[in-house]
Order: structure tokens, then C-alpha cells, then sequence
């Protein structure tokens, strides 16, 4: 039996910033010098995913350069190190290097590369092709493999356990969505007790662009119990000692790479466990996390949004609050001639028991002299287009006021839109979606309440009271575009509307699968309908945190022209 003392080590790296994450992978080194490995997530040096990134040579050699910096600065741990590797004849290597005494001991190309979903490795990068090898650290065989490697039957994690592996890393850039945890989980119980060997997934964590990377990492023993875990969507250095039996090592099993012997530290060191997240406060974190990392890592400091006195702008206020702090969020009223009172009142009573920076900049002046340059006041009801112009006028308006605010102040500007209305086109282009990132692009209208209410329960909880007042969330839905508008007058009542989107847009079932699966056929033309016609508008929106199965932009790519009906 050999004891590892294993250190996982989440970090938020920032795509492209090799100078950065080289340090942040520095300041890691101090919590790991007693361990024997220290294993850091899929491309931790450049961040992930790369993208284009990678069809420049000198980012991918520097990214190389990067490796072997930290490699030199090496100590008696050995570091378990994600980077892009140029191959010798000018391809691109998703890749793990294994350090140690300030030399690089081996390096790993994943094999496995996923083109499905999110992922396009496949673009980007060439499959591994080169011998795999053990390294033997701390007296113990270790196999290590990168993130879709694991997910693959009789693939490389098979022949490193084939080959004699006693302690298998597997190195990870996994994207939340909800459910995901459990399912990385399954897998990695099903590999530890199915090999009888031990078992470490290290994730990345942060967020960039549409993904969200949760942490979440684990260890497995030979059974599959999990015995040691890290936080979610958190920075952290997690050390526990991880018994790995012995395994006799077959003639023509895998090469072996000695890196470091067996070190005696006395008695085992276990981690203080890890509480589960709940399902609202998992993807509430995953929310604040995409929000938060957009906005720091894209250099600004403050954001602003229109606060309308509904719920979904109630819901992005909160979340930017939590995630900036509420002194670097401005949020904005811009009531017209059909805001209601209450709504007025109920932004207000928010931004007072949040403590965030509000202002009020009415757009009646400004609507009047527009309807008058179009002429609207003197075209019939029908000739306006029964009211459409005058009320993507009023959106327009305000989002010009957003973004006008945006150039003056240097704040980045927030959209407020959810998933159901995105899905069936309950937007206007140039108003509402006029902004730089959507906190809530991929959270159903549904679900939206139900993260109010998990909000406001946990303020609760902590001493103080709801951080959205109630009577947000107890009026019915209404853009407040025209008298007594709401929205159940064009849409089917959320609870309906919800439920047939995600089978249709998640699911991807056709009409006539939504229909005998028990959908109204009436509801489902017309739901069906709007969301295909709504897809010119999704292409123009920005990009949000993608935490469904999913989301629109990098994993739901349909045509614009489309006239498929089945």
C-alpha cells in the first residue's frame, strides 16, 4: 500500500492570459510543497476553451513556454500541469505535462476529443497519438488522462489500468449545467470501483463567456466512495493523503517514468468535508460566478441595467449585486407614459434594501418627439402595426439610455431578458437586448421566480429580510408597454409555455413528437412557430451563462432560414 498526499488545486485561469495564470499557479505552490503531486485543471495555463486562440502559433509556443517556466521553478511536489503543446509537424495538443525537480518528467495528449454540444476540440486541436507512460510518484504508479478521455469506453483510461496504473488524475475543463455534478460523479464512482483503483477529477472553475466552470472536484477510493471533495465555483487548494494499493505490474503493462519515491508523514491528513449545494443555490452560484468573471475579466468594474419593478430585472440587479457588490451596480428607471405606479415603487423599494445606485431618467419627452418625427400619432391602429411600433419604440429608447450611460461612465450593460421569452422572440432588438452580456438568457420565466424566492429565503435566514420585495413577484408578468398590457395576453401562461420550450429547445423533439408526447397540437404550432421566427433575433442578442443542457448560442446552432416542419 503507498500513501499520496495529493493536492487539488482549482483555479480560475483567464483565457489568453499565460502571465497570469502562471501566477496564479505560483501562489498555489506555497499550499502544496509538502504534497507529493499537485494537480491543476485542463488547460490551466491558458485558460478554456481556447477557441481560435490555438491557429495562432506563437499563443500556442508560448503556452509551451509558459509549461516549462513553472517546470524549472519546480520543487520536490510534482505538478500536474494543463497547456496547448505544438506538435512537430505544426498541430495542436490539448495537453498535460507532468513536472518535477525543475524538469518536465513526460507529457500527455489528450486522446478523446469531444466535438459535440459546446465543445469543437475537434477544430482546434489533433488527438494524442504518442505512447502513454506512468509516472510513478510518491512510490505509486500514477495514469493521467484529460476530461473526455474518462468518458470513453475501452479508451485511453482503460489501457492505463491495463497497463499497470495504481492511482489514476484525470485533469478536467467541464462546464456546469444543472444536473452536471451528478453525472461526473456517476462516472467517477462507475471507473474507481470498476478498476479497484483510486481515483482524482480536478475541474477547473470560473466562467468564460457562456460557460461556467463549477470546481466540484473529488476523490474517489477503490470502492468508489468519495472521500475527499472541492467547492463549487471557488478557488481552492484541497491536500488529502490517499491510500493506493498495490498492483503488480504485468510484463508489457506501460512504461514507467520514476518522478518520486515514497515519503512516511505519520498519520493520514483528510480534508474537512464539503457541504452539497441545493439545486437553487448551485445554479444561483453559477449565475453570480458567470456574471461576476464576465465583467472582471473583460476589465470593467461597475454595470448598469433597467430596473423595471418586474422580476427578471429584480433577479439580474440581485445577482450583479452579489456578485460586484451593490456599490458597482447603477440601476436605471426609465418609466413611460404606461408605467404603472407600483412598478415605479417596487424598483425603488429594491434598489433601498440592496443599497445599489439608482436613478430615474423618464422617457416621455423622448417618446413624444419620436412618435412625432415618425408620424405616429397620425396613423390609423392598423396602419401602426396594432401598437408593435410604438411599443419597440419605447424599448429603443431605453436601451440608447443604457448604452448612452454605458460610454459615459464606463459601465457594461446588462440585458434583462430570460430564456422563455429569448426562445418565442418576446423582445426587441435594439431595446431590450441592447447590452453586453445576459445574466439570465438561460433561466425559463419559472425558474426565474424560483431563484427570487430561494433568494429572499436565504436573506431570511441570515437575519434580514427579502432582498426583492414581494410584490415583485406576486403581480403578473407585464413589459408595461401599453395600457393594462400583461404578458399572458401574447403567450401561454409560463407553467404551460416552460415545460413544451425545454422539451422542444433542449429535447430537440419535432411537432409531431411534442404532440403525441401529450402537448396541445394548437400550442404546439404556435410555439413552435415563434420560436423558429425568432431566431435572426437570438443571433443579434449577447452571449449569456449557459447553465441548461442547452442554451441558445454555442450548443443550439439552427439555421436562420429554416423551413423544416416536422
Amino acid at each position: 500500500m503507498h500513501r499520496l498526499r495529493v493536492a487539488m488545486v482549482q483555479v480560475n485561469s483567464v483565457v489568453g492570459d499565460l502571465d497570469g495564470n502562471v501566477a496564479r499557479v505560483r501562489s498555489a505552490l506555497g499550499e502544496v510543497a509538502d504534497c507529493d503531486v499537485a494537480i491543476f485543471p485542463e488547460m490551466v495555463l491558458t485558460g478554456y476553451p481556447l477557441e481560435d486562440l490555438v491557429l495562432k502559433p506563437k499563443f500556442v509556443a508560448d503556452s509551451r513556454a509558459a509549461m516549462e517556466t513553472l517546470a524549472a521553478e519546480g520543487g520536490d511536489c510534482a505538478l500536474v500541469l494543463g497547456f496547448a503543446d505544438p506538435g512537430p509537424d505544426g498541430c495542436v495538443h490539448n495537453a498535460v505535462a507532468v513536472c518535477h525537480g525543475g524538469d518536465v518528467a513526460g507529457v500527455y495528449h489528450k486522446r478523446q476529443l469531444p466535438n459535440y454540444s459546446v465543445f469543437d476540440e475537434a477544430r482546434h486541436f489533433r488527438a494524442g497519438t504518442t505512447p502513454q507512460e506512468l509516472y510513478r510518484i510518491g512510490g505509486a504508479r500514477v495514469g493521467v488522462a484529460v476530461c473526455e478521455d474518462l468518458w470513453v469506453a475501452d479508451g485511453p483510461v482503460d489501457r492505463l489500468f491495463e497497463g499497470g496504473a495504481e492511482l489514476l488524475v484525470v485533469v478536467n475543463g467541464s462546464p456546469y449545467h444543472r444536473g452536471k455534478l451528478a453525472e461526473r460523479e456517476a462516472t467517477v464512482v462507475a471507473t474507481a470501483t470498476s478498476s479497484g483503483r483510486p481515483l482524482v477529477y480536478v475541474n477547473l472553475v470560473g466562467a468564460q463567456d457562456e460557460l461556467v466552470f463549477d470546481g466540484g472536484s473529488m476523490v474517489a477510493d477503490p470502492t468508489g466512495r468519495i472521500v475527499a471533495r472541492g467547492p463549487r465555483f471557488d478557488e481552492a487548494v484541497v491536500v488529502t493523503d490517499i491510500d493506493v494499493p498495490e498492483v503488480p505490474h504485468a510484463e508489457g503493462g506501460l512504461p514507467v517514468v520514476e518522478v518520486s519515491g515514497a515519503v512516511d508523514r505519520g498519520d493520514p491528513l483528510v480534508p474537512a468535508p464539503v457541504a452539497p449545494l441545493e439545486p437553487m443555490a448551485e445554479l444561483y452560484g453559477a449565475l453570480v460566478t458567470a456574471t461576476r468573471d464576465y465583467v472582471v475579466k473583460s476589465g470593467f468594474t461597475d454595470v448598469c441595467l433597467g430596473l423595471s419593478g418586474g422580476v427578471d430585472s429584480a433577479l439580474v440587479a440581485t445577482i450583479a449585486a452579489d456578485a460586484l457588490g451593490p456599490d458597482h451596480v447603477h440601476a436605471v428607471l426609465m418609466p413611460s407614459r404606461y408605467s404603472s405606479g407600483h412598478s415605479v415603487t417596487d424598483a425603488e423599494s429594491l434598489i433601498a434594501e440592496q443599497g445599489i445606485d439608482g436613478m430615474t431618467i423618464p422617457i416621455e419627452d423622448a417618446h413624444v418627439a419620436l412618435r412625432g418625427l415618425l408620424g405616429l400619432d397620425d396613423l390609423s391602429d392598423a396602419d401602426k402595426g396594432d401598437g408593435l411600433v410604438d411599443e419597440n419604440l419605447q424599448a429603443r429608447i431605453r436601451g440608447v439610455l443604457l448604452m448612452a450611460l454605458s460610454n459615459a461612465h464606463g459601465w457594461l450593460v446588462l440585458t434583462t431578458g430570460n430564456k422563455s421569452e429569448s426562445a418565442v422572440g418576446y423582445s426587441t432588438l435594439y431595446g431590450d437586448t441592447a447590452g453586453a452580456y445576459a445574466s439570465i438568457k438561460d433561466v425559463y420565466k419559472t425558474t426565474v421566480y424560483d431563484l427570487c424566492r430561494w433568494r429572499n429565503t436565504q436573506a431570511v435566514l441570515c437575519g434580514g429580510g427579502p432582498v426583492i420585495p414581494d410584490p415583485i413577484l406576486a403581480k403578473p408578468p407585464s413589459a408595461e408597454l401599453r395600457p393594462d398590457q400583461r404578458d399572458d395576453q401574447s403567450l401561454p401562461p409560463y407553467d404551460v409555455l416552460d415545460p413544451l420550450l425545454e422539451a422542444y429547445i433542449e429535447g430537440d423533439r419535432t411537432r409531431a413528437e411534442l404532440v403525441a408526447s401529450g402537448f396541445d397540437a394548437d400550442l404546439v404550432d404556435r410555439v413552435v412557430r415563434l420560436v423558429d421566427g425568432a431566431e435572426y433575433k437570438r443571433r443579434q442578442t449577447p452571449h449569456g451563462a449557459r447553465v441548461t443542457r442547452k442554451g441558445f448560442g454555442r450548443d443550439r446552432r439552427l439555421p436562420v432560414v429554416n423551413r423544416y416542419r416536422g
